[in-house]
């Protein structure tokens, strides 16, 4: 279930402000996107490498060139994103990306 998220982690990426979330997350700053909407926004150059993104939506994001290898995509959906040079978690398979990125299903990871 989508949380209503307020940190302001997730509010840089809502204001499609990248170069403040990267700062922050260089800092330190803890981060939340657990279960968060992001639906049509460009988080192309975002480091979202190792976050917990589990049961978030994806919905129409431009996703390009991320590292979500050390991500936690359990329960994501990437209903049409883009996601040209998007870098997945080997343990994710190529039918499973390919499910959720054309019918929305959302994505299992094994274990």
């Amino acid at each position: 279930m989508l949380k209503n998220n307020t940190n302001k982690m997730y509010q840089y990426l809502q204001d499609e402000n990248i170069e403040a979330f990267n700062a922050a997350r260089e800092q330190g700053e803890t981060v939340d996107l657990s279960n968060s909407a992001f639906r049509g926004l460009i988080l192309k150059g975002a480091n979202l490498n190792g976050l917990d993104l589990s049961g978030s939506h994806f919905k129409s994001t431009d996703l390009r060139g991320a590292d979500l290898r050390d991500c936690n995509l359990d329960g994501c959906s990437i209903f049409s994103a883009k996601i040209s040079g998007v870098f997945f978690p080997p343990s994710l398979s190529a039918n499973e990306i390919n499910l959720s990125l054309l019918h929305g299903t959302r994505m299992r990871m094994p274990g």
